[in-house]
């Protein structure tokens, strides 16, 4: 009778060990985050020499299953490792119990961003983005379908940040952060909504022309600026403040700021009894200067015999730091410090910003790079310059964490703000 008893004890402790493990197991499995960086090493151990299992690149979606001092143990594509905490942000986490209530003022900000997905309750919600449903509540599960972006699901079951949801097709679980309340939009007349979508304009002061044959109109009054465009001899501006020599205009429907010394009141002349070769020269001026914005359309763009050279002197430099401003191995260097270095190791100089190097040498398309040539990069206006070494490959400064790299050109940030090219040699 006893032995019995004992039998059944073990099976009813060994029901509740299983149950307790699965219910870890979904716990951890809502604890996710994304990666930070370009690109980040999932390693075999929790150290910086360790095997690399896999590479996974910025913004990438990954499962946190654990911790060990200042690395993640992580799930990604099916394979478990280790990511330095630094590398990952983390987007969402199990909700509170009983047993872990404890708080700080260290995690205040993350207990307010998971307030805000438990506020989701049953029923009716929108998804906020395309999202695959999965089986069960883990990144990792097997993928249900795809539901669309603004389509209407019913929230019937919520676990840690997950939620199971229904369609009229199937059902399966997504996270919480992916849907939103279905508000009515108030309905509001057509010059109210412009009112809200546009900013009030400022009454432009006068109108002048521009008197040079080919003008940079920047994003701020300075020459180190973004150029935001570029506009021809005559063309009509509209100037809206004039201060420390710059005009602040509107062209094109484009804002910007321009030298008040490259603006007239009136139009230049351009009449027939102009002599031939200026007329010339001002076409060949303008031409070169068109072809310089036009990268995709540049042709008989000279070959860059030193190339080579200057992809050798690159990369002496891999693995040097990365320092805001510098320009140099002994301080590390930013990325257009970095190419204005190899550069000058070559006799040629180059623009200080990333910016102002693109208005060196000559533009040369996306096809017909060679190595040796520089690339330039940016969302809105160019912001980060690279050299290419051939392959699909480009040697840059980078970032603080990673300092001067090698990157595929192809894939992910840089293919997606790629803006042109330059042949300096």
């Amino acid at each position: 009778m006893k032995s019995k008893m004992n039998i059944k004890s073990i099976f009813v402790m060994a029901i509740i060990s299983l149950a307790s493990l699965l219910f870890i197991n979904i716990s951890l499995a809502a604890n996710t985050g994304t990666i930070n960086v370009d690109v980040a090493n999932l390693r075999e151990t929790a150290d910086a020499e360790s095997t690399i299992l896999e590479q996974i690149t910025l913004n990438q979606e990954v499962e946190i299953v654990g911790e060990e001092g200042d690395w993640y143990q992580i799930t990604y594509n099916h394979i478990t490792g280790y990511v330095k905490k630094e590398l990952v942000t983390v987007t969402s986490n199990p909700e509170p119990t009983e047993d872990n209530q404890q708080t700080s003022e260290n995690t205040t900000e993350e207990s307010t961003e998971t307030n805000s997905i438990e506020e989701i309750t049953l029923g009716e919600y929108k998804v906020s983005e395309n999202i695959r449903l999965k089986l069960i509540p883990s990144i990792n599960a097997t993928d249900v379908i795809e539901l669309k972006a603004d389509e209407t699901v019913t929230v019937t079951e919520i676990m840690n940040g997950w939620a199971c949801v229904e369609t009229e097709t199937t059902k399966g679980w997504l996270r919480k952060d992916k849907l939103k309340k279905d508000e009515p939009v108030e309905e509001t007349s057509e010059e109210v909504q412009e009112e809200q979508q546009e900013p009030v304009q400022e009454t432009p002061i006068k109108t002048q022309y521009v008197n040079s044959t080919t003008v940079n109109v920047r994003q701020e009054a300075n020459t180190s600026s973004t150029i935001v465009t570029t506009v021809a001899l005559n063309t009509e501006v509209q100037v809206y403040s004039e201060e420390n020599g710059w005009s602040k205009v509107k062209v094109n429907n484009v804002e910007g700021y321009i030298s008040t010394s490259l603006l007239s009141n009136t139009k230049q002349q351009t009449s027939r009894g102009q002599s031939t070769s200026r007329r010339t020269s001002s076409t060949k001026s303008t031409t070169n200067k068109t072809s310089q914005t036009a990268t995709t359309q540049a042709t008989n763009v000279p070959s860059s015999g030193n190339g080579s050279s200057i992809v050798a002197t690159a990369k002496k430099y891999l693995g040097y730091k990365y320092t805001y401003g510098g320009s140099s191995p002994s301080t590390g260097f930013d990325c257009s410090g970095f190419t204005s270095y190899v550069f000058r190791q070559h006799g040629k100089s180059l623009n200080r910003t990333a910016a102002g190097q693109y208005s060196n040498g000559v533009a040369v398309s996306r096809a017909n790079l060679q190595p040796g040539d520089l690339v330039m990069f940016g969302k809105s206006g160019i912001n980060h310059v690279a050299i290419y070494i051939g392959g699909g490959q480009i040697i840059h400064a980078s970032t603080p964490s990673t300092g001067v790299r090698i990157d595929s050109l192809n894939t992910g940030y840089y293919n997606n703000n790629y803006v042109g090219a330059r042949r300096v040699l």
